[in-house]
């Protein structure tokens, strides 16, 4: 339990800290050497915590913690005596650590998407008439 919570936290951690960096760093800035070698290993460790360590510990808490191995069933059910479907604790695990990889592809291309982003403007909005189209010139 300790260690996947202190590796979502940490994971957190990092991506609210590429946010603020994000705000910070005017887009366009150039990067020196040294900070982009520090930036691209710090964006690999979000990585390797968002896509192994974080399901990993989450299995494994799962599994020697809560005991959710295939012999611990949720629920039997049967149809009219011609077969039943079984749903063991192991396949909510699964369908769980499957949802963590799935939401932490759309954190990805959602972080991707602001850092592209970032430092737009919106455009200005031009007044319009009653008909919809632009005014060329205040009355």
């Amino acid at each position: 339990m300790v260690a996947f919570a202190v590796s979502v936290a940490l994971l957190v951690g990092g991506i609210g800290l590429c946010i603020a960096v994000g705000r910070r760093r005017p887009p366009g800035a150039p990067f020196t050497w040294g900070e982009a070698l520090v930036a691209a290993t710090f964006v690999f460790g979000l990585m390797l915590l968002g896509y192994g360590i974080v399901p990993n510990q989450w299995l494994k808490w799962a599994d020697n913690e809560l005991l959710w191995r295939s012999d611990k069933i949720l629920a039997k059910v049967a149809f009219f005596g011609r077969g039943q479907i079984t749903i063991s604790y192991q396949a909510v695990r699964d369908i769980i650590v499957s949802g963590i990889y799935v939401g932490m592809l759309g954190v990805h291309i959602a972080l991707w998407s602001y850092w592209q982003k970032r430092g737009r403007t919106s455009a200005e909005i031009v007044p319009t008439s009653a008909y919809g189209r632009p005014l060329v010139k205040k009355a």
